[in-house]
């Protein structure tokens, strides 16, 4: 059945991918982005919306509206990334990072709510990753954000089920998208206690992303998402080792499990 679906971030990397795809499968998509009119080639409509600006998703909510009577699905998809030891990364930064990827997802469903409340129904996928569920070195206060957006989607989907509204949270791993050039990087201090380890854990970073997988993959797990109900709280999509690591840290002891992390990263 063919469905209303918002998609945030929907300018480039995972949200474009997933616009992309909804709208080729016939679903009527808005997708939003800071800058729309720098985007005229896409094929579904994009709105303006900065999630981290209340008025700006004022304005974007009584625009939306006036197109479209309901919508349907909403995919809290835009986010950034931001690296950096935890001693050392810039608190305004941090601050900041958290509006886009945490205060700026919730923003958007608390505007969504009512307006498929009155609808007697919808959809919430928020986009989180494989690094929620565990912290990531020199990548804490991304995990951290995405961890709070995870946490809080389990305490909204028993909230909202009473209104025939579902959530879900969809974790993707490394997929090839340009989130390592939007990505806030902490500066490699000279004489750092981390310097060495941070250098190496940001080409490792960037290495992941380059080799990462097709982000259709992602567009594909929310396009099945939103056929199906009953939904669970988590899903992961991305490379099997990746979502590997989910399952072993739900099963091995705590320090195997970091064991097993810090020598990846050669920590």
């Amino acid at each position: 059945m063919q469905q209303t679906v918002l998609v945030t971030g929907a300018s480039s990397g995972l949200g474009k991918s997933i616009a992309n795809h909804l709208h080729t499968l016939g679903h009527t998509v808005y997708g939003t982005s800071r800058n729309p009119q720098n985007y005229s080639d896409l094929p579904f409509t994009l709105l303006a919306l900065d999630v981290n600006d209340q008025g700006s998703i004022d304005l974007f909510f009584a625009e939306l509206q006036s197109k479209t009577s309901q919508v349907d699905v909403l995919v809290n998809n835009a986010g950034v990334g931001i690296t950096g030891a935890v001693e050392e990364v810039n608190l305004t930064a941090l601050r900041a990072h958290f509006d886009t990827n945490f205060f700026g997802p919730l923003a958007m469903i608390q505007q969504i709510l009512p307006l498929m409340r009155k609808t007697k129904g919808g959809k919430i996928i928020n986009i989180t990753s494989i690094g929620a569920s565990m912290g990531l070195p020199f990548r804490g206060g991304y995990s951290a954000s995405k961890g709070a957006l995870q946490i809080i989607s389990e305490a909204l989907r028993m909230e909202v089920a009473q209104f025939g509204i579902e959530v879900c949270t969809l974790a993707p791993g490394d997929y090839a998208t340009d989130i390592a050039s939007r990505r806030y990087y902490e500066p490699n201090k000279k004489g750092s206690p981390y310097e060495k380890l941070y250098q190496e854990s940001l080409a490792t970073m960037d290495e992941h992303v380059d080799d990462g997988n097709n982000p259709i993959e992602i567009a594909q797990a929310v396009a099945q998402l939103i056929k199906k109900n009953n939904w669970q709280p988590h899903y992961a999509v991305g490379p099997f080792m990746q979502k590997l690591s989910l399952t072993l840290k739900r099963l091995l002891p705590q320090k195997v499990f970091e064991r097993l992390l810090k020598n990846h990263y050669n920590l």
